[in-house]
């Protein structure tokens, strides 16, 4: 009997964990659940809307997706629809692909005020994500603060500086162009708690801050470190150089002729968000690098701002009969597995670390453990998962469905744009019924 297998998440790590399973000759039936109507996660939702190049991936997840005994079900929450427990029941495997959804919290005095936002409700904002589309963010003065030192804070500076013509090229929403655009920032800082040597920027996503139409990027040349750490691997010292390097070009580039400026700030460490109900500015104390921790000095500066959005990492929240790692953010597991029949892979394995085709070894490893593990199927899996569904009344979505919706955004995109994201369920619902002649329902 074929092994039956549920993969919840549909993103990366969904996929890959899925091809490797079919590529491994493995006799089984996958359905990939998701708890939004379209698949790809984070290349969807994730992915800057600038980097069109980087989404190209979803090519191969579509190959994937209509492969022979593989289906999607789109729509289906975990949680609100079905439990881990009950999909435990209904299938021989579970592998959790869900990532780290929510922000880990800025922990500092008025961390809570209006307009303190994170990267992952701020990232979906921007991306047409469902669940924050109505984010409505605070872009009213002319100075916005990002806290983090990784591409996420990189990407968000980015786009906030970006220039309309830029933009009309991507698949932002039209409601974040338009409130981007008509916002009067000019000046976007990006802070963060160690030097330049220490910030986790890939260099082509530096470099690409120098090229950008209408924004300067601001250097202090004084933060440039006078040596590297000699402990580095070599590989590290060259990726440190090269930014390094390109720091230093920032650092000597003529700010006049541009209308806005991004500021790497370093050695910063947020402590209070100023203001009264709103975010009006941001309190940060200077830092020093003490055994290879970032250290406060006692020296504080302040900075104006209408917004901070903190890009200071992800995490998972509880979930019903999955053992979490509180501190770590993912799901507690050993090279995957977490229990009997149950696996974790991707973020929802290691936290939030690594690029998009870390995953693949993820999905390599856990197929080669159920192939040892769990030889035969003795569970009833996609026709009990069905009527499950139907019994709840879900309205799931198939390959089939995403097909006819990538197909509308498509057709529906503006000049030179990939595609007009549809951002509300209910609208997604209603093109399918209209597409297949019915009426509109939420309802299988």
């Amino acid at each position: 009997m074929p092994l039956s297998i549920a993969i919840v998440g549909a993103g990366p790590s969904g996929f890959y964990s899925a091809q490797a399973l079919i590529s491994r000759g493995i006799d089984c039936h996958i359905d990939i659940v998701d708890s939004l109507p379209t698949p790809f996660g984070l290349i969807r939702g994730g992915v800057a809307p600038d980097h069109q190049h980087t989404k190209r991936v979803s090519r191969t997840y579509e190959e994937t997706a209509q492969q022979e005994g593989i289906n999607f079900y789109g729509n289906v929450q975990l949680g609100r629809d079905i439990s881990v427990l009950e999909l435990r029941s209904l299938y021989d495997v579970v592998v959790l692909a869900i990532g780290t959804p929510l922000d880990r919290g800025l922990d500092v005095i008025g961390g809570r005020k209006r307009g303190v936002y994170g990267a992952a409700e701020f990232v979906g904002w921007y991306n047409g994500h469902p669940a924050y589309r109505h984010l409505a963010p605070l872009l009213d003065r002319k100075e916005v603060a990002v806290i983090g030192n990784g591409n996420v804070a990189l990407d968000i500076g980015r786009l906030l500086v970006r220039t309309r013509e830029e933009m009309n090229v991507t698949d932002m929403p039209d409601y974040a162009i338009e409130a981007i655009q008509n916002s009067p920032i000019t000046d976007v800082y990006i802070f963060g708690r160690r030097g330049p040597a220490e910030a986790k920027f890939t260099n082509v996503e530096l470099r690409e801050i120098g090229q950008l139409k209408n924004c300067v990027p601001m250097v202090d040349p004084e933060e440039m470190p006078d040596e590297i750490d000699p402990n580095l691997s070599d590989r590290d010292r060259r990726l440190v150089e090269r930014n390094i390097a390109t720091f230093r070009s920032f650092a000597e580039t003529d700010p006049k002729g541009k209308g806005k400026r991004l500021h790497f700030c370093f050695h910063s460490m947020p402590m209070e968000i100023l203001g009264d109900d709103r975010v009006e500015g941001l309190r940060l104390q200077r830092t020093q690098i003490v055994d290879g921790q970032a250290a406060g000095t006692g020296r504080y500066y302040d900075i104006p701002c209408g917004a901070a959005i903190a890009a200071i990492g992800y995490r998972m929240g509880p979930i019903e009969g999955v053992p979490i790692d509180l501190r770590g953010g993912h799901v507690i597991n050993k090279d995957g597995w977490v229990a009997e029949g149950l696996y974790a892979v991707g973020w929802a394995k290691r936290g939030p670390t690594g690029v998009i085709s870390t995953n693949k070894s993820d999905g390599d490893i856990v197929a080669e453990r159920i192939e040892n593990e769990i030889p035969l199927g003795s569970k009833p899996g996609r026709p009990a998962f069905e009527d499950h569904l139907r019994a709840r009344g879900v309205r799931w979505f198939s390959f089939e469905d995403w097909k006819v919706l990538d197909e509308n955004e498509k057709a529906t995109a503006r000049d030179g744009a990939p595609r007009r994201k549809l951002v509300d369920i209910d609208d997604m619902i209603s093109l399918i019924n209209r597409s297949q002649g019915v009426a509109s329902s939420t309802s299988e």
